[in-house]
């Protein structure tokens, strides 16, 4: 009680309060589920488990009367139960038994479209195998599979598929996009592929408008929509038309011992994306998946900041990642913002990058006050640690032959578009692998702020990458490249610390800082004797400010 009553004088007295938060304790208590232990088990209701005969109704019959009753456990027995669309209702645990498989129908008519949400924004989709609305106390437990049939919804690009995977793909049907790069499902999905803002709720935007693209609208496997109290507990989820899990504007939950799971090329095949939440847990999971693959969103541009409900009081623990665009990830829809997030025990392998924080011109929102420890990477295509502002919506590693001009840089004014990112604390890292160790990159008009990363051991290609960034503190680092000319790079940046910064012997260039905007930069506690040349200074930036030994 004592938690609840702290955060609620935090809350009154401002977003500020919280910048003293250093350790997961001192997060809010998350209130648990509870449930009572009556059962009612889908055969008693008719239930056929053939893959065959469609259990939508009995589903959802049976979890409309345990709820009545005051609530209690649905069970999925062992079998393979096809069904449509199933909603959720508060009180009800829905549990499936090891050997049971929840096999949502490729029947795309079992599937309405809906009033839901799609990246951030208000938009026509096609219902969710699993949903749930203003629920509260509900969970869905065991340790069996929810499997979505995404392949039936999901566009391929064809460089993200062997040359015999490609060949079934358009031996299956489908339609190929004109420059025969890209597969589509059907004729509605390429359709809803060329159309600008697809489903997005508009004015002169219709749910009849949107019919004739209606397979575009790929739903999101599992949505949980301003729910209280939820538990997601030791199921696999699989094979997901879009997202993996999704809880939207919800309060008090908790995800263990989940395994998410979608093909490396799946489009939009995150794991878990939670958005504007608060007081969560996510531990002891698994996320191997085609896009993000732990994910904190709040809303996109306008909506989001419309919405003004930060992402907020999280802890995400013992976790692994295996393929995924990011391991942990924030962004880029955060207009509402993020605060007060703790990452804590997680390995990422093979994801293409490891800590990701990304947004955008025209986002606007605040995230601030992120702890980030003990974290183990392997083979990280791209950037181990990264902040970047001038997200670009494409996969973080360009595929083959693809190429990509930097962005340009100009300053705009500061207004309520205008995203921030500050007070982030990351410690405790260990790489082994990644195309760059370290990328911050702010805007012009807004640095990345007050970034802190502290005890680093980084095996990359490239070193030390900053830009439009202030008050940024690198501390006992070892940093080992292949390319060490230079070891460390700044750009129009201030009050950046390089402290114990240990690196290859030989290296061509130590540090390098460029830009009239650039201030204070120091490098100190370093053996500077490893390195050919110290520093170079040069396109604007003053040389007296920056000190190195």
């Amino acid at each position: 009680m004592k938690k609840l009553k702290l955060s609620v004088i935090c809350f009154l007295i401002g977003v500020s309060s919280f910048a003293q938060i250093k350790t997961a304790a001192s997060l809010p208590e998350v209130k648990k589920t509870s449930f009572r232990k009556d059962t009612i088990n889908i055969i008693k209701y008719g239930a056929v488990a053939d893959g065959v005969t469609l259990n939508t109704k009995v589903i959802n019959t049976a979890i409309d009367d345990c709820s009545k009753k005051g609530g209690g456990v649905v069970l999925i027995p062992g079998g393979y139960w096809l069904t449509g669309p199933v909603v959720l209702k508060s009180n009800v645990n829905l549990h499936l038994e090891r050997s049971a498989v929840l096999q949502f129908t490729s029947d795309f008519n079992q599937y309405p479209l809906i009033e839901g949400n799609w990246e951030g924004l208000p938009a026509y989709r096609n219902q969710s195998p699993v949903s749930a609305i203003n629920a509260e106390n509900i969970a869905i437990t065991g340790s069996g599979i929810i499997d979505g049939n995404g392949d039936y919804w999901r566009a391929v690009k064809k460089d993200k598929l062997t040359e015999s995977q490609w060949k079934n793909k358009v031996e299956s049907g489908g339609i190929l996009s004109d420059d025969k790069k890209t597969w589509y499902p059907s004729e509605k999905n390429f359709l809803g592929a060329k159309t600008t803002d697809p489903g997005v709720i508009k004015p002169g935007v219709t749910l009849k408008d949107v019919e004739a693209y209606k397979d575009f609208l790929r739903p999101n496997l599992v949505v949980l929509t301003k729910c209280k109290r939820v538990l997601l507990e030791g199921i696999t989820f699989q094979n997901s038309p879009a997202w993996n899990l999704h809880p939207l504007m919800c309060e008090d939950m908790i995800v263990q011992d989940v395994y998410a799971k979608n093909p490396w090329y799946a489009q939009n095949g995150d794991g878990i994306d939670i958005e504007s939440c608060k007081n969560f847990i996510i531990q002891n999971s698994t996320f191997d998946v085609g896009d993000d693959g732990i994910c904190i969103k709040s809303g996109r541009d306008a909506e989001g900041r419309k919405r003004n409900m930060p992402t907020e009081n999280g802890l995400i623990k013992d976790c692994i990642v295996y393929h995924a665009h990011g391991g942990f990830v924030i962004g880029s829809e955060m207009s509402g913002g993020a605060r007060n997030l703790f990452v804590e025990n997680c390995t990422f392998i093979g994801t293409d990058i490891g800590l990701r924080f990304k947004t955008a011109r025209g986002r606007g929102g605040i995230v601030e006050n992120i702890y980030v420890n003990n974290i183990r990477m392997k083979d990280i295509p791209g950037e181990a640690i990264l902040f970047d502002m001038y997200y670009m919506a494409k996969d973080p590693v360009p595929l083959a032959g693809e190429k990509r001009e930097p962005p340009k840089v100009e300053t705009k004014p500061v207004d309520e578009t205008t995203p921030q990112f500050r007070n982030f604390y990351v410690k405790n890292i260990v790489c082994d692998g990644a195309d760059k160790a370290i990328f911050i990159r702010g805007i012009p008009e807004m640095h990345i702020q007050n970034i802190n990363l502290e005890n680093l051991v980084l095996q990359a290609k490239k070193g030390i990458d900053i830009q439009e960034a202030n008050n940024i503190t690198i501390k006992n680092a070892t940093i080992l490249t292949k390319d060490t000319n230079p070891m460390a790079y700044v750009l129009n940046s201030d009050n950046v610390i390089i402290d114990k910064l240990k690196y290859n012997d030989g290296a061509a260039l130590l540090l390098q800082v460029q830009g009239e905007r650039s201030g204070t930069v120091q490098v100190k506690n370093t053996d500077t004797a490893k390195a050919k040349e110290k520093m170079k200074v040069g396109f604007g930036a003053d040389e007296k400010k920056v000190s190195i030994n």
